[in-house]
């Protein structure tokens, strides 16, 4: 049984990949889902009682506040269905002139209705994510290639900046090991902001790049690739609601920093080190001055690692109750290709192809990308909803 959903919300999105898709029997689908939507609603409504004083009363009324847009896009589309036939006899009419009329109120009528059916009746069903208030923590790693890893490693760390810019995020490097031999071997940046986690979480995976290295004098093309990984970033007081660990499974570690510092790293020990007992998870943090803001920072990452593993395992059990595989970032795989000599940059999970990487590299173009995810995700879920409904 398919219950009534709180989360119907009136932001309207372009499906037309999905429309695309979508027959005349997924149409049928989606209006029985609908119309249940709308009968619930109904049953919500006379649930609730004269005073409205009541905690259920409350929710309930919320509810129905939520699924006012469904409801309007509903009644637009029962007024377009009765106008629909109360045309039909006017469209044989002997008047020339009236049947034209007809014709033309008939032909505008018929789009209005199946825009509805194609757009925006499945953009009404996405359900709203549940990490849309979450900030993110991005984990970069230098992989296969050497220091041309590292050098891309580098360009992809000021891309995610000045596409955290461009989206007024705020970012700040939480981490970063510099290569001896230039570029980055590993970075961890956080990005502030509502909507940060949900921007971001599509670039999880391994980003692999092609071009020649400015050392390799025979001209030869190599293959380099960098890990992202991105984290669900919680506020603290929002980390102790989820209760994502207890204290007693922590091992806590101090020692003197290394690299570069001088005399405060030779004399202050301010380096932390976290243990995660039952999952094994570690995080050292030693880019700060003091032990307690390194402290906060390791403990910051470890949350963030937790809170992923907590969204996996959530999206994983979903995924065999339904027995259907839904599509996410797979980080032992390849995502995207970044292609010098051709200009172009490929993602291997909507195949999607843009012969801009220098827009893509300066964070402009890259926008491109997270919509296009963002959109088959939704269209996804969609196709979700329907095989649940009638499984």
């Amino acid at each position: 049984m398919l219950f009534f959903r709180p989360w119907i919300r009136p932001t309207l999105r372009s499906f037309s990949t999905f429309s695309a898709r979508l027959q005349q029997q997924d149409g049928s689908r989606i209006l029985r889902v609908v119309q249940r939507l709308i009968d619930e609603r109904e049953t919500t409504r006379s649930q609730i009682s004269q005073d409205m004083s009541t905690p259920e009363d409350i929710a309930r009324l919320r509810k129905l506040k939520e699924s006012e847009p469904l409801q309007e896009a509903w009644d637009e589309w029962t007024e377009a269905n009765k106008n629909l036939e109360d045309l039909k006899p006017l469209l044989s009419d002997p008047d020339p002139s009236m049947r034209s009329l007809a014709s033309e109120e008939y032909e505008s009528l018929d789009e209005t209705r199946n825009n509805l059916l194609q757009n925006t009746f499945p953009s009404l069903l996405v359900p709203p994510s549940t990490t849309a208030s979450l900030s993110a923590l991005v984990e970069l790693k230098s992989g296969a290639g050497g220091i041309e890893s590292s050098l891309f490693l580098a360009e992809l760390l000021r891309m995610y900046l000045r596409f955290a810019t461009n989206s007024s995020f705020k970012s700040t490097i939480v981490a970063e090991n510099e290569n001896d031999g230039g570029g980055t071997k590993d970075a961890i940046v956080e990005i502030k902001g509502e909507g940060a986690y949900d921007a971001f979480r599509w670039e999880s995976g391994v980003h692999r790049v092609q071009r020649v290295p400015a050392t390799d004098s025979a001209g030869r093309v190599h293959t380099s690739t960098v890990a992202v990984i991105v984290l669900p970033l919680l506020e603290e007081k929002d980390a102790e609601k989820e209760e994502l660990f207890s204290m007693s499974d922590v091992k806590i570690e101090v020692m003197r920093a290394r690299g570069a510092g001088g005399q405060h790293v030779n004399k202050t020990e301010s380096a932390v080190r976290l243990t995660h007992i039952p999952s094994g998870i570690t995080v050292s943090m030693q880019d700060e001055r003091s032990q307690h803001q390194n402290k906060r920072r390791a403990f910051q990452v470890l949350t963030a690692r937790l809170m992923d593993q907590k969204i996996t395992r959530e999206i994983a059990e979903r995924r065999a109750t339904r027995n259907n595989l839904v599509k996410s970032a797979d980080r032992s795989e390849k995502i995207r290709t970044y292609n010098y000599p051709q200009e172009r940059v490929t993602d291997h999970r909507i195949g999607m192809s843009l012969r801009n990487l220098t827009s893509v590299m300066e964070g402009d173009a890259l926008h491109d990308f997270i919509s296009a995810l963002k959109k088959d995700h939704e269209e996804t879920q969609v196709e979700d909803m329907l095989r649940e409904t009638e499984g």
